[in-house]
């Protein structure tokens, strides 16, 4: 055998002198098939670093046990805990993931698609990149008759089952909660893409300030790409005004840490002078000093609820009705809003 040719059940099968039927039965528990000559089969089958070849097993029964799953990025606390989420029910029934990264690259988004299409995977759960605007590979994905479930970053142009929190509340709730705290110059940092999580928070930020009498100024919202520095220079721009913000409500933690590091480096006293709320509950925001008020997105909760959705879908005999799924968000108080202490 070649040294870099890939092990097979007919290598296996020369190896003890049996079938590769044989093998093959041994390898997937299959009756008739004696405990001695399935422990030999185990064996020779690590001896020789058997791998299934998993997009021939769908070819043969139409099932690959494989599903794939798009994030924007992996090594954010909230896509990573959606996943552990997602897995704790597939790995229940045998199921095992392919998490697949996007880099929020329209361009990328559609070579994954394409990828996990021919990896013959058994069906499809995403997060929408913040650049995608056109959904034609979503489209397609549903045109060949593979499961498909949103998560968090959704759209209403794809008639799939989608899961999301409720951004509005979110956003409306921790608004409120400076507001009741006695802001009246609250400050928003938001997203120049029309992704709906954002426009929702947007949305829950606008609404809070209408109903409690405050005005809604043009030059309290900055737009950025919420990222650490994007937070830095948001936040200085703001301290640029005749008249500064007594608060900062970030549609991203990253945003409302890069916000909190350059007021610390201008003395500017947290919740004090300017008070600040983030979104996501990221596990930094319980560090910092003083710690970050956010909101809790439920991501586990958000993965289980996601991977029940997709097996429903992908053991229902006919195609069901699309659900949405709208999860109530938990506002998590922390020292960098409160002003009032109880």
């Amino acid at each position: 055998m070649a040294k870099n040719s890939r092990t097979t059940i007919h290598d296996i099968a020369r190896k003890l002198n049996i079938t590769a039927s044989t093998v093959s039965r041994a390898l997937n528990n299959k009756p008739r098939i004696s405990e001695n000559t399935r422990k030999a089969v185990m064996k020779v089958a690590k001896q020789l670093n058997y791998q299934p070849n998993n997009i021939a097993a769908a070819l043969r029964n139409g099932k690959s046990h494989l599903i794939g799953i798009i994030v924007p990025t992996a090594d954010r606390s909230f896509f990573a805990s959606v996943v552990r989420g997602i897995e704790e029910i597939a790995n229940t029934i045998n199921y095992k993931v392919i998490i697949c990264q996007s880099y929020d690259n329209y361009e990328k988004e559609i070579q994954t698609i394409d990828a996990l299409i021919n990896a013959r995977v058994d069906g499809i759960i995403a997060s929408i990149g913040k650049n995608t605007e056109d959904f034609s590979h979503f489209k397609r994905v549903l045109d060949r008759d593979i499961p498909l479930v949103l998560f968090d970053r959704v759209t209403d142009e794809l008639d799939v089952s989608q899961v999301m929190i409720n951004d509005y509340l979110g956003a409306y709730k921790v608004v409120e909660h400076l507001i009741e705290q006695g802001c009246t110059r609250i400050a928003h940092f938001t997203s120049p893409k029309k992704v709906s999580i954002y426009l929702e928070r947007l949305r829950g930020y606008k609404a809070a300030l209408r109903d409690h009498d405050l005005p809604y100024k043009e030059e309290l919202v900055i737009a950025s790409n919420l990222q650490l520095e994007d937070g830095r220079s948001s936040m200085e721009q703001l301290l640029k005004l005749k008249v500064r913000p007594d608060a900062v409500f970030s549609a991203s933690d990253y945003g409302a840490m890069g916000a909190m590091q350059l007021l610390k480096e201008n003395r500017i006293k947290i919740p004090e002078e300017i008070a600040l709320a983030g979104f996501s509950n990221e596990p930094f925001t319980s560090f910092t000093d003083p710690t970050l008020t956010t909101v809790d997105q439920l991501s586990i909760t958000m993965g289980n609820f996601t991977a029940e959705l997709f097996f429903d879908l992908l053991n229902a005999e006919k195609k069901p009705i699309s659900q949405k799924t709208v999860l109530t968000p938990q506002i998590i108080i922390r020292g960098s809003s409160l002003r009032k202490r109880t």
